[in-house]
């Protein structure tokens, strides 16, 4: 009995041993990679864009063999666009799911919300789009490769006093991270050059009437309104200015990238000037994205989309460098040097900025002409090309 009792317990063991290698084998048979956005709500548009783009350069990883052996994985969560399933988001991926880093979040809020359990965690976040001046003063692990609001509303204040000559300028904003950061960084620039801000109106997001709001504005002495917003709101607010008369030009942020403005407010959409990412040179290497992004999903891509795709192949490429485990990556990440994508030679900032032009666009009818790149030099906003 005790001679079977021993057989029974080595074939325990032996069962055991199998099963936990299988485990470790298909554990480190693929590279687990997470992603934060709003996949459905309001914001879905934003999220989409930069998941389909993140897929993207999964894809083309894996067809070309994966990294050593290795099958990436992308595990997205949908935040709905608010900050505490972001949070909970974070939570899964990086204790449950035990992915090696994450693209995003992709709205300021959610990013405020996650960086600092990201940082808790040692979990790298790259967010493509929350460009709150503060979202990579967090912590370490926070990184970014859109634009800083910081240089976005900087050249905006001095584009809108020293280019286009306005003096005075009222203010209608959402009362979140984004448009706020936005507003505080323009008025900032455009104050010390001269200029003042004569009415500020605000709103919740979420909300669909801005008649009040967009009367008491007709009624002031600005020379234009800023909409620092995302582009649900922007569509009604530029809808319903027309439609209350309102004569004075709209200024914007990089909320007006998405196509769906276009779609949502049409012939509204005509004049607005808007500060975003610069505009890509027509590489090789971007004209291969638009055409494979377009080919796949049917649209072509924003800013949204070139930040998560050259978001993720830096992070593939500081993998495939340094290995799976999280710090390695985190440093790997902060070291990278003249990355080409498809945004131009990519550098990152020692505080995890992306080191950037900031873009100025016009709107003729319904689509947006480039006007270039700007920087500040010397307190004088200077176009770069």
């Amino acid at each position: 009995m005790k001679k079977f009792l021993a057989i029974a317990l080595i074939a325990v063991v032996a069962v055991a041993a199998v099963f936990a290698n299988g485990s470790s084998e298909s554990a480190s048979s693929e590279v687990k990679i997470g992603f934060i956005g709003p996949l459905t709500g309001d914001y879905a548009n934003y999220g989409t864009l930069c998941r389909q783009a993140v897929e993207m350069a999964i894809d083309e990883c894996n067809a070309k063999g994966g990294i050593d052996g290795m099958t990436v994985k992308l595990i997205a969560e949908d935040s709905e666009g608010d900050p505490n399933k972001a949070y909970a988001a974070m939570e899964k991926l990086a204790n449950t799911d035990k992915v090696s880093a994450v693209i995003g979040p992709v709205l300021t809020g959610e990013a405020f919300s996650v960086g600092p359990i990201a940082c808790e965690l040692g979990v790298l976040s790259v967010t493509p789009s929350a460009s709150h001046k503060d979202v990579t003063n967090q912590g370490d692990y926070i990184f970014r490769t859109t634009p800083s609001d910081g240089l976005q509303g900087e050249v905006a204040g001095k584009y809108w006093y020293q280019i286009l000559g306005y003096r005075k300028l009222a203010v209608l904003y959402a009362k979140n991270d984004y448009s706020q950061g936005l507003y505080e960084g323009m008025k900032e620039s455009f104050e010390a050059d001269g200029g003042s801000i004569v009415a500020v109106e605000t709103f919740m997001v979420g909300d669909k009437d801005f008649k009040t709001q967009l009367t008491k504005l007709k009624d002031t002495d600005a020379e234009a309104i800023y909409i620092p917003d995302y582009t649900a709101e922007m569509a009604q607010i530029l809808e319903q200015a027309s439609q209350l008369g309102v004569n004075k030009p709209f200024l914007s942020g990089d909320g007006f990238l998405s196509e769906e403005i276009y779609q949502l407010a049409g012939e509204y959409t005509d004049g607005v000037v808007y500060t975003a990412s610069a505009q890509l040179e027509e590489t090789s290497l971007v004209k291969e994205f638009r055409d494979a992004y377009t080919a796949k999903w049917g649209i072509g891509p924003d800013s949204f989309a070139t930040n998560s795709y050259d978001a993720t192949n830096i992070l593939l490429s500081v993998i495939d460098e340094v290995g799976t485990d999280r710090k390695a990556i985190r440093d790997g990440f902060a070291a990278v040097k003249d990355f080409e994508g498809v945004n131009g030679t990519i550098n990152f900032a020692e505080n995890g900025d992306l080191v950037a032009y900031q873009g100025i666009y016009e709107v003729e009818g319904n689509t947006p002409k480039y006007v270039g790149a700007f920087k500040i030099e010397n307190g004088k906003v200077v176009k770069v090309n």
